[in-house]
């Protein structure tokens, strides 16, 4: 029986795997042109660059150490993941696990008790990748007592002596970013790939937002998907809008509206209660009843209420 040349071929088995994360990067994420091909990229290179070194060719040790700038909510932290297991796939990680951390992580209170918070932090990274995300909140140059500096003085070692066993993904606002860059020149320099990620438009948060009804088996009605669709207008005008962290809150506030909306209709009372009876039976729910969002547990929002309608 003749076997299949992806079966056979290490490279082949390598490019199919990777093709398959990307597809499923592109699955799990709406929009990110610019970012999903950037990843690509990457994994390209890094594919190429085996197969080179395979080949008995000139492939200098690459630099994977990175930095996600862009707004919450835009999809940062699931691209890291990918980003871990793509690497974990081609050989550049034992692991492939993601370790997410703030500031409250790495540094410590006190004399004394940042280096053991940071070198536990790293030691459980090891293998795989360091998210730090707001990590510009690590340099406070304006406390002469904050200890941050040496949270990052441990991490640059450990980026320069340790990146073939980690890779550490940078992540924040693209501003702050660029300043703590500025002022840590050491940290930017360890930094190959700078990665933007874009806010999402309200059709690709609507895109979302549907993706993430289907997954809690939920579903608008037409009224309201046009409702949805104006409350996203609205919000995204609004202070501390957080791209698909806003849709997936003004979701969960909807289900709760939603399922306030079903327990007070007395077409829904409970059941009468028997000898025998589930006393939490609940007559005259049905599944479409129970699974559709409809325009009044949108328009309660405050978004709405703040416009005055």
């Amino acid at each position: 029986m003749q076997t299949s040349t992806a079966a056979t071929n290490p490279f082949a088995q390598a490019r199919a795997s990777i093709e398959a994360l990307l597809a499923q990067l592109d699955d799990d994420l709406i929009g990110l042109a610019p970012v999903k091909q950037r990843i690509g990229d990457i994994a390209a290179l890094l594919l190429i660059d085996k197969l080179r070194a395979e080949r008995g060719l000139s492939s200098a040790p690459p630099s994977l150490h990175m930095c996600f700038s862009g707004n919450p909510g835009t999809g940062k932290t699931t691209v890291a993941l990918r980003m871990a297991e793509i690497l974990h796939r081609l050989g550049y990680l034992r692991k492939g696990h993601l370790v997410a951390v703030t500031r409250d992580d790495l540094v410590g209170q006190y004399i004394g008790h940042t280096a053991p918070k940071t070198r536990d932090v790293l030691k459980k990274a090891m293998g795989g990748v360091l998210f730090i995300d707001e990590a510009y909140y690590l340099y406070r140059p304006e406390n002469e007592r904050d200890y941050g500096q040496e949270a990052i003085e441990i991490l640059l070692q450990v980026m320069e002596n340790q990146r073939d066993d980690l890779v550490v993904i940078l992540a924040g606002y693209k501003d702050r970013m660029d300043t703590f860059f500025a002022s840590n020149p050491g940290l930017s320099s360890r930094i190959a790939h700078h990665i933007d990620f874009p806010d999402y438009g309200a059709l690709e948060l609507a895109q979302i937002a549907d993706l993430m009804l289907e997954t809690m088996q939920y579903r608008f009605d037409d009224e309201a998907t046009r409702v949805f669709t104006d409350y996203l207008e609205r919000r995204m005008l609004l202070p501390h809008f957080a791209n698909a962290r806003s849709v997936r809150n003004a979701l969960d506030r909807a289900r709760l509206r939603h399922a306030s909306r079903l327990m007070s209709d007395p077409m829904t009372a409970p059941a009468d209660v028997t000898e025998g009876t589930d006393v939490t039976g609940i007559t005259g729910i049905t599944d479409a009843m129970l699974t559709t969002i409809t325009a009044p547990d949108l328009l309660a929002s405050r978004v709405f209420a703040q416009a005055g309608t």
